[in-house]
């Protein structure tokens, strides 16, 4: 693939950033650069390598749920002076 000026410029333009000529300058090198690390992955050959969707092992590591006593609705609006029949108070949607 061809690496130029243009083509900096239209990516910079499908994401919706405005470059100046110095920052084309300094990106020009840095996407050669990726690029030709990913041409490198093109090569390898993967024909007698199964399909892998997810590398890494999930594992569940979410804690054992424990019941613990809890605050009452007193306590909980006692720090607020936001409060309104029992309920925090919260700024009105716009």
């Amino acid at each position: 693939m061809k690496v130029d000026k243009e083509l900096i410029e239209h990516v910079a333009d499908l994401a919706r950033l405005k470059l100046t000529d110095t920052e084309i300058k300094k990106f020009l090198p840095q996407l050669k650069e990726i690029l030709e690390a990913f041409s490198k992955l093109d090569k390898v050959d993967t024909k007698n390598t199964k399909a892998s969707f997810q590398p890494v092992e999930l594992k569940n590591m979410l804690r054992e749920d424990k019941i613990k006593p809890c605050l009452t609705k007193e306590e909980a609006l006692s720090n607020t002076k936001e409060k309104k029949d029992g309920y925090f108070k919260g700024p009105m949607a716009v």
